[in-house]
């Protein structure tokens, strides 16, 4: 994101922020961030480090992408006695030598074995530095008071560093250094989530996890009229943009960013300049990705599987179905590509995570891929013939009644399996669909939809959902007989824990924007944006 700026994420902020001083009441609880790259989890930890003070606890906050683990000892050991020191009234230098001599006066233990570690270090004699490092945190403690909180940044990477019995060693400190919290992020979420279950699984000292989603709809608004003062762009377009970028921030912030510098393009040329072009920043970034797939036996494969998915043909059975796969090696390139986290598995469909780099693949990989005439010329033409017609199809879209788009929809459903809010749901294929009208004073319009097994009665609402409504709509649906009913309720807005609660003792699902939007998603259709 652009240096700064910083948009939402009020809630991770505010919880970091509570476990973090809990440290002072002798109540600790690790954290694990986990999500998608480039959705922002680096500027809260930045932002939480920046707004966070207290001089009893230190923060020390590492980038675990480093060349060597004696780079990793030294960094680690110069950040935790620079950040120790910080309010001692000494004038800091970032130099290790002087960081040592000037806090061995106020922790000559810790001091010491400090030294003890760097002289090993210079020897070569290395054993269990992982461990020694970490117990400097509890060292300090001991000889101060002060607690410490370590983060590590894409923690993963730690393990290319060769330290020994790693993650059994940290668990072993998880449990016995009571006064060091760690704050571990990773963008591999399929990785971290398998360490977290296994290796760093404790009774005590266990992880929180919390996910970082991307900007909501609102909060994606609001930064692009942030970001995007002086430059008229209608709001349709607006919408687009937080569309096409899915609330990612670096999306937001690049698109942003281009557009301000090139006032005199349309949106189109400016997703032409960013995509397309050899030297646009976000086409050197997709190019550089899928380089890693290039030199794998199955390349062709996994490529084949990557466009599919990007062109709407993205159920399992259909892919495998047209690669002519053996069910084994289709699974094989499927796990790869999750353990990647380069798509998601949702049911019977596969996602690519990236939508900009799936819009990337489909258009311009594929596309200069395939051509036989390497007219860059005509290439570029039919790019932003795409863009435009996309642009136009949301914007369509974005003027179809609300009812209309869900009966559209609807009638896409072919018996396929996906998890909605936690929930295992059957869409069912439909044979009549039809619109309906509530006598109630708070539902006014839904839709009711018949299929071989169950019938299906939903209510839409564009505003906020409450307890009152779920009690209004299952009285409405009490006046249908069915054995098997399925009971829907859609808002365009965010549902407090209480509605929940309310809509489960009803039976009653209730799905907000987030959970219609991902079902555009997996039928290729464009996001509502409200």
């Amino acid at each position: 994101m652009n240096k700064g700026t910083f948009f939402g994420r009020k809630a991770y902020l505010e919880t970091l922020h509570k476990r973090v001083s809990g440290l002072k009441d002798n109540y600790r609880q690790n954290i694990a961030i986990i999500g998608d790259e480039l959705v922002g989890k680096t500027s809260l930890l930045f932002k939480f480090i920046e707004t966070f003070h207290d001089s009893r606890i230190i923060t020390v906050y590492i980038d675990t992408r480093l060349e060597s683990k004696e780079l990793f000892a030294k960094r680690f050991i110069g950040i935790l006695l620079y950040n120790f020191l910080t309010n001692s009234g000494i004038i800091l230098k970032e130099d290790l030598e002087f960081l040592v001599n000037k806090s061995s006066k106020y922790i000559p233990k810790t001091g010491e074995r400090i030294k003890n570690i760097l002289s090993n270090l210079a020897k070569k004699r290395v054993t269990n530095l992982f461990t020694d490092l970490m117990s400097l945190c509890e060292s300090i403690y001991q000889e101060t008071g002060k607690s410490s909180v370590v983060i590590f940044d894409e923690f993963h990477n730690l393990e290319a560093l060769g330290f020994k019995n790693f993650y059994r060693d940290w668990a072993k400190l998880l449990i016995a250094n009571k006064n060091t919290m760690y704050i571990i992020s990773s963008s591999m979420k399929f990785k971290a989530k398998e360490i977290l279950s296994k290796g760093l699984s404790l009774l005590f000292g266990n992880f929180e996890i919390i996910s970082i989603e991307p900007f909501d709809i609102k909060t994606s608004l609001e930064y692009l009229e942030c970001r995007l003062q002086g430059i008229n762009i209608p709001s349709p377009l607006m919408n687009f943009i937080v569309h096409f970028t899915g609330g990612y921030p670096m999306y937001l912030d690049v698109i942003s960013e281009s557009l301000l510098n090139n006032r005199q393009n349309s949106l189109a040329e400016t997703l032409e300049n960013l995509l397309f072009d050899a030297s646009g920043v976000l086409n050197q970034r997709f190019s550089n990705y899928i380089k890693r797939f290039n030199d794998h036996l199955a390349c062709n494969d996994y490529i084949a599987i990557l466009y599919l998915i990007s062109s709407g043909r993205n159920r399992v059975k259909e892919i495998s179905h047209i690669l002519h796969k053996r069910k084994a090696e289709f699974s094989t390139r499927i796990t790869r590509l999750l353990e990647l986290d380069t798509v998601a598995r949702n049911g019977d469909f596969l996602k690519i995570n990236d939508r900009v780099f799936s819009f990337w693949v489909k258009f311009v990989y594929q596309e200069k891929r395939h051509s036989l005439t390497f007219d860059a010329k005509n290439q570029k033409a039919k790019f932003l013939q795409e863009i435009e017609g996309m642009i136009q199809e949301f914007m369509v879209n974005a003027q179809k009644p609300l009812m209309e788009r869900m009966n559209d929809l609807f009638r896409l459903f072919e018996d396929e399996m996906l998890q909605v809010e936690k929930k295992k749901v059957r869409l069912n294929h439909f044979r009549e669909i039809k619109p309906l009208e509530f006598k109630s004073r708070m539902l006014k319009n839904g839709l009711i939809g018949r299929s071989n097994e169950s019938l299906w009665i939903v209510a839409v609402k564009a505003d906020s959902l409450t307890e009152e409504d779920i009690v209004e709509f299952s009285k409405e649906c009490r006046k249908y007989r069915h054995k098997l009913q399925r009971k829907v309720i859609i808002t365009l807005e965010d549902i407090d824990t209480n509605t929940r609660l309310r809509a489960m003792e009803e039976k009653v699902w209730a799905w907000d924007i987030n959970s219609l939007n991902q079902m555009l998603d997996l039928y290729s259709r464009p996001r509502v944006i409200a």
